[in-house]
């Protein structure tokens, strides 16, 4: 997933308060509560984190500029019996350690996953407002657990809201970057533009399957130009057996500038992360999704069945997803590009970040 959504002009508060932020390991957990965090923050607030030496948060919250406390937690779901009864023996002290931290704060913002579970339980021990972001379409073991004692709940699809509270519940979609909702429909043209990406570490999936479909490509005589995202660990092997295909583009380890990338593609061939749908929404992309079958509680599938449900995405396995699979799918879509792309910005919805920061005030207000 990209940075942060925009923040509003900064504005002095009715009354300063202090937040603790709560989530971390991946990119998709940290990026949104850094989002919101520098909402809270332009609005004159503090913010702290919490968050582990191991996950993504330990680079990307010092580089944000915010304060972080540091725990040592493991995961629940999808570990081995051994894994998961040390985290459980682990738990309480952990939590009895976060307790000091959550009574610092007003209110807990979570994104959940594994690191938010002592922080949210500290603060739900001392009666502090937990609002919570669900950023994809099946809750994560964290917030699944909590539902129920959330003061507010941020979730990103409409059925979602299933699982938290009656009226407590607000579809707000993810932050995301403003450069994609800048993003606006170009006319397509007789070369088809495919942006392929399997996130910043590649996806070897992807990479076959874009590697068969080059001969495909060229049997048919498909007018396509493509810019692939390999990851850094196979760049210089697909790199080089791109050179000898004869297909117009260009194989990359990283793209830098990834709304640049969206904005010069047609369709776009990726994973199904919370992050990378709501880009694409943004940016009223058309996509082929194809679901890492190994994240957790498989959420992606999830996700690339509401894309999909709504017209917005075709999706296929990762065990499917092959080269003739891949062509055979952007034949069928070619006609529907245009329509496809307006169901996915359909699906956008700005200002998340705006929206959550909101939710905190209320909440914290609410308390007081």
């Amino acid at each position: 997933m990209s940075a942060t959504s925009g923040v509003s002009a900064p504005r002095p508060p009715a009354v300063r308060r202090r937040f603790l932020m709560a989530g971390g390991g991946t990119g998709g957990h940290v990026i949104p509560a850094i989002a919101v965090a520098r909402e809270l923050t332009a609005r004159g607030h503090e913010v702290f984190f919490i968050g582990t030496e191991r996950g993504m948060e330990s680079r990307l919250v010092p580089d944000a500029g915010f304060e972080m406390h540091r725990i040592e937690i493991g995961g629940l779901n999808r570990v081995g019996a051994a894994r998961k009864l040390a985290t459980l023996a682990r738990l309480p002290f952990v939590t009895a350690s976060c307790m000091k931290f959550a009574a610092e704060a007003e209110a807990v913002f979570s994104m959940g996953g594994y690191v938010a579970g002592p922080p949210v339980i500290a603060a739900l021990l001392l009666r502090r407002p937990v609002v919570v972001m669900e950023p994809n379409a099946i809750p994560g073991f964290t917030n699944r657990r909590i539902a129920r004692f959330v003061a507010r709940a941020a979730v990103n699809f409409p059925d979602t809201a299933r699982f938290f509270p009656r009226g407590r519940t607000e579809v707000t979609g993810m932050p995301v970057r403003e450069e994609f909702f800048r993003i606006r429909p170009h006319p397509r043209g007789e070369t088809l533009r495919l942006l392929v990406t399997g996130g910043s570490q590649g996806s070897r999936s992807l990479n076959r399957a874009l590697m068969q479909a080059w001969a495909v490509f060229r049997h048919r005589g498909t007018r396509i130009r493509i810019v692939h995202q390999t990851g850094a660990a196979e760049f210089e092997s697909v790199r080089d057996a791109f050179a000898q295909a004869g297909i117009e583009g260009e194989v990359v380890p990283f793209i830098r500038d990834m709304p640049a990338a969206f904005d010069s593609a047609d369709v776009v061939v990726c994973r199904s992360g919370a992050g990378t749908v709501s880009e694409l929404s943004a940016a009223g992309k058309p996509s082929v999704l194809v679901p890492f079958p190994f994240a957790a509680d498989d959420h992606q599938t999830r996700n690339a069945e509401a894309m999909a449900n709504a017209g917005a995405a075709r999706m296929v396995t990762d065990a499917e997803f092959n080269g003739e699979r891949l062509a055979r799918l952007l034949d069928e879509m070619f006609p529907a590009l245009e329509r496809m792309g307006e169901a996915a910005r359909r699906l956008a919805r700005p200002g998340a970040a705006a929206r959550a920061a909101d939710m905190l005030e209320e909440v914290a207000a609410a308390r007081t």
